[in-house]
């Protein structure tokens, strides 16, 4: 289900940040082989999520061939922390030649296995936090992740609107009709299950936009 209008998609695709070389390499791919991938508006998002929130720590939760950090990384402090997690050695070894390209490699760490136990292996706060592994996952991964985040950090999680997602079920649910999740598929209901988890907790701010498959923003605001 399309989530924009055509004139207003075209709009966007024409007022999004240009893709910088090694990107434009990251795409390429993506386009050949049906890698989903934020695309640049989704981009320009995360990069000015990165200056606003002065970020110099990140943990991505799922990262593919590294596309998402190379937009978070334009953004934050050069010696800024990057954490990607990937369970695809062959992602993840692609991630680690883009980023070497895209001089990012010095500060990025790279993680193969299941993100939520990687996350529990590294310490400290973070300043930014990308969920865009396992849609049924993304409630566990948040109570994970909710005391870890600064005041002032964000949480972004991708998909919430487009992709392994029945947009039509979540839409219905939003309003209040709980049965629409009736015989939704997991995804679905994990998507639902995260948003309930962040709108709930006080200590967070959370808003949808519809940029490329939905991104949900939610600031710690306390």
């Amino acid at each position: 289900m399309d989530i924009l209008t055509d004139e207003t998609r075209r709009f966007l695709a024409a007022t999004a940040p240009e893709h910088d070389a090694v990107q434009s390499e990251m795409a390429a791919y993506a386009d050949e082989h049906g890698f989903p991938i934020i695309g640049p508006e989704a981009g320009g998002v995360l990069r000015v999520l990165a200056h606003l929130t002065d970020a110099t720590r990140l943990f991505e939760f799922g990262s593919g061939f590294g596309y998402s950090a190379t937009w978070f990384a334009e953004g934050m402090a050069d010696d800024a922390e990057l954490y990607l997690t990937e369970h695809d050695a062959h992602e993840l070894d692609m991630a680690r030649d883009f980023l070497d390209r895209a001089g990012l490699a010095d500060r990025t760490t790279f993680l193969e296995g299941d993100a939520l136990d990687l996350f529990e292996g590294v310490d400290g706060e973070f300043d930014l936090v990308l969920l865009d592994h396992q849609k049924h996952r993304y409630a566990e991964a948040f109570d994970l992740v909710s005391d870890r985040v600064a005041e002032g950090g964000v949480v972004v999680a991708d998909n919430v609107m487009r992709g392994p997602v029945d947009f039509g079920a979540l839409t219905d649910w939003s309003e209040g009709r709980a049965e629409a999740l009736d015989g939704a598929d997991a995804d679905t209901r994990g998507i639902a299950a995260f948003l309930d988890a962040v709108r709930a907790d006080p200590r967070y701010e959370t808003i949808v936009l519809p940029v490329g498959s939905g991104l949900a923003v939610s600031t710690r605001v306390e």
